[in-house]
């Protein structure tokens, strides 16, 4: 039995769910990609990053942050989020996926109760089901079941995990859950996978967006690798929790720490959003107003939805859509999502009459 999972590959065939890496065509118009700010294009930034390895006598890592492996390049990228997120302590590591699997996994412990929405991503899911304590589920942004859930909650913590902005639906969790944590004392896990660089006064994110500030019991994960444009992720919380994080979480104690390239590339990625924060404020506000006018869709950041339902059709419209305007948008299929989607990022590198284009294009093959 030299083809152990034929049937699985089948029967994933015969649903429309087979997945296959394609190499990336350059000749496309990029609306799939989560580079928000079309900064991965930026050759500047990646100069500079260059030149800021170029200081130091080596260029990577070379063993886990504990041993021998924190740089420089680590603490210094740390010290900036800190400072633009108003946290205590932070720690970078590998991944997102990563992240939030070694973060979930360390926090629960036995007697505690995680509180998760619904709709939490994959990785979170995944850290949830490798925990000791209880795992509760709450309805996707419901503050009225997460409150019922809060009150009867007997663990020894209690701890709600939640995204600034979801992945798939791009919706924001409402002000009203965020309360309701700090309301109930819980420590609260914030995905700003998506948010963070995207939204709030300052790009900084949720808490920027609401006028929140930062309390002991926040924990912030973002990653590096969307509106940053680089590879890995970075943990925020407060000293204490940090300390914690830093003896417990297998994925900072057991892993090569994060490649300096990527961090130094994603620090300054983050200098370019502070200081052109106005700038890309607008142009984000005039994208969403396309999608709006055209398709009528209200979006938190630059995630545009559009569902489709089938699994077939959608990788059908996505090859349309390429064939007709040489545009690539996100053909998202089951059991990613409950049902199939297309997912338009507006990106800052498409520019506004492209992307009005692509949503009039959009209204004319898409049955609502």
């Amino acid at each position: 039995m030299n083809k152990p999972y034929t049937r699985e590959l089948n029967a994933l065939k015969r649903s429309g769910r087979y997945r296959e890496r394609r190499i990336r065509d350059e000749s496309l118009f990029d609306a799939a990609s989560n580079d928000y700010l079309g900064l991965a294009e930026n050759k500047e930034l990646h100069l500079k990053a260059c030149e800021t390895l170029n200081r130091y006598p080596d260029h990577a890592p070379k063993a886990s942050m504990l041993v021998n492996g924190y740089h420089p390049i680590h603490a210094a990228f740390e010290a900036a989020l800190c400072d633009a997120n108003g946290f205590e302590a932070g720690i970078v590591m590998g991944s997102g996926f990563n992240a939030n699997i070694g973060l979930i996994e360390a926090l629960v412990r036995k007697g505690d109760v995680l509180l998760m929405d619904e709709e939490y991503h994959a990785s979170g899911v995944a850290g949830a089901r490798m925990c000791e304590g209880e795992v509760i589920f709450f309805p996707h942004n419901d503050p009225s079941a997460l409150k019922t859930e809060l009150e009867r909650a007997q663990g020894k913590r209690v701890i709600v995990a939640v995204e600034g902005i979801y992945s798939m639906g791009g919706d924001l969790v409402p002000q009203e859950i965020i309360e309701l944590a700090i309301e109930h004392e819980a420590i609260l896990i914030l995905d700003e996978a998506h948010s963070s660089g995207v939204i709030g006064e300052h790009l900084m994110g949720i808490l920027d967006y609401y006028a929140i500030v930062p309390t002991p019991l926040m924990i912030k994960m973002g990653t590096l690798g969307k509106a940053y444009w680089s590879f890995g992720a970075y943990v925020l919380s407060s000293t204490h929790i940090s300390e914690y994080l830093i003896n417990r979480a297998k994925n900072v104690i057991y892993a090569t720490a994060p490649s300096l390239y990527d961090t130094a590339l994603a620090h300054h990625a983050l200098i370019y959003i502070q200081t052109h924060a106005i700038v890309l404020r607008e142009e984000i506000a005039a994208r969403q107003k396309i999608v709006k006018e055209i398709l009528g869709i209200t979006c938190a950041g630059l995630i545009v939805p559009i569902e489709i339902g089938d699994n077939r059709e959608v990788m059908r419209l996505q090859e349309q859509l390429k064939n007709e305007m040489g545009v690539h948008v996100g053909a998202i299929r089951q059991p990613t999502v409950k049902k199939a989607i297309l997912r338009l990022i507006a990106r800052l590198e498409i520019d506004e009459v492209r992307l009005a284009q692509v949503c009039e294009r959009l209204t004319q093959i898409w049955v609502k």
